[in-house]
C-alpha cells in the first residue's frame, strides 16, 4: 500500500482534534506565546505569555516534520516534539504533536501522558499498537495491528505502546491533548529512578529476585 501522503496526515488529525476536549485549561484570549522571562508578561500555564502586540507569525511555526530522523537508540524509535517548549504559540491551546520514527523491530515502549488523550496516524509500514485500561476495569489489553492511512486512540493516563512488525522502517504522526501531555515509559521510571528504589520493593511488586531486580537497574 502507498505510504499516505504528509499533507493528508495533518489534514486527518486537524479533524479529529475539535472533536477531542482539551485537558489543559481554555484560554480567556486569543493566544499567550510562551516565553521564558518575566519580562514584559504574565504568568499563565507554566509560562510567562509575550505581549500579544509583539506576537509574529514565528511564534505559531514548526519547521521539517518531513524530514526523517535518525533511529539508533535501544528501543529502536525516534520521537520528535511538537509541544509548548518548541512552539510557544502552543501555550494555553491545549494541543501538540508528535513525529514518531520507527527502525525496523522498534517500538515506542510502554509509557502514559499524564496530562492528554492521543490519537495516532501511521503514515507508512505496519504498527502493532496497544493499550492496557486500569486496575478497575481488569487492566484488559486493546491491540490493532495498523497499517498506512489507520488511525488509533490511546485514552489519557493509560499505558500504551506502538511496535513496527513490518519489514521497513515505520512513521506516524500523533495529536495529543495537551500542550505539554508529559510522558512517563514504564521501564525507565520504574527501574531508572533517581535515586533508585529499594530493590527488595521491586522484587516484592513483580515476585523477582532482588539481583535480577538490581541487573534491570543497572541497564537504566
Amino acid at each position: 500500500m502507498k505510504s499516505l501522503s504528509f499533507l493528508a496526515i495533518l489534514s486527518l488529525l486537524a479533524l479529529a482534534l475539535p472533536l477531542a476536549t482539551s485537558s489543559d485549561p481554555s484560554p480567556l484570549q486569543d493566544f499567550c506565546i510562551g516565553v521564558n522571562t518575566p519580562a514584559n508578561g504574565v504568568f499563565v500555564n507554566g509560562k510567562f505569555c509575550k505581549d500579544p502586540k509583539l506576537a509574529t507569525a514565528d511564534d505559531f511555526f514548526f519547521a521539517g516534520l518531513h524530514n526523517a530522523r535518525p533511529v539508533t537508540n535501544a528501543v529502536g524509535s525516534n520521537v520528535t516534539a511538537v509541544n509548548v517548549n518548541n512552539l510557544p504559540g502552543l501555550n494555553t491551546l491545549g494541543i501538540s504533536l508528535v513525529r514518531i520514527d520507527y527502525g525496523v523491530q522498534g517500538q515506542n515502549p510502554p509509557h502514559t501522558h499524564p496530562r492528554a488523550t492521543e490519537i495516532l496516524v501511521l503514515q507508512e509500514g505496519t504498527l502493532f499498537v496497544g493499550f492496557v485500561s486500569s486496575n478497575g476495569d481488569g487492566n484488559r489489553l486493546f491491540t490493532k495491528t495498523l497499517k498506512s492511512g489507520d488511525a488509533f486512540v490511546f485514552p489519557e493516563g493509560l499505558v500504551h505502546f506502538q511496535f513496527n512488525v513490518g519489514r521497513s522502517p515505520a512513521v506516524a504522526f500523533a495529536a495529543l491533548s495537551s500542550q505539554n501531555p508529559g510522558v512517563i515509559t514504564i521501564a525507565n521510571t520504574v527501574f531508572g529512578s533517581n535515586p533508585p528504589i529499594n530493590p527488595n520493593v521491586l522484587a516484592r511488586a513483580f515476585q523477582l529476585d532482588p539481583k535480577v531486580v538490581m541487573d534491570l537497574q543497572n541497564k537504566f
